[in-house]
């Protein structure tokens, strides 16, 4: 294994637009969210999940209030309390969000 620094003695390159930086720089994100990763597919995703909860704990609601003595009323707790932190936790990641957005805009250049 070769720890040797290597000098450079070619002058040094133009500086490319900034146009051309950040289509460099964007270029890859995209890529990442076209094979379904990135941040913009998980909050998608976290964000279904939690519509999920919440539909399905209605589903159970509106069964223990028919009295159907196929769900029970425990189930029905359990599935409120998965929708109810889900949907904190939502709200958390929104505000953090909305700090971070005003954050970056109040920022002098």
């Amino acid at each position: 294994m070769d720890l040797r620094i290597q000098s450079s003695t070619h002058p040094l390159r133009p500086l490319t637009s900034t146009s051309d930086t950040a289509a460099r720089l964007t270029k890859p994100l995209q890529a990442a969210e076209a094979e379904g990763h990135g941040f913009g597919v998980a909050l998608e995703n976290a964000l279904r999940a939690v519509s999920a909860a919440q539909n399905h704990q209605s589903h159970l609601q509106r069964e223990v209030q028919l009295e159907n003595p196929a769900v029970s009323l425990e189930e029905t707790m359990v599935a409120m309390q998965k929708a109810q932190i889900g949907f904190q936790a939502t709200l958390h990641v929104r505000n953090r969000l909305v700090q971070a957005y005003t954050d970056v805009m109040n920022m002098q250049v």
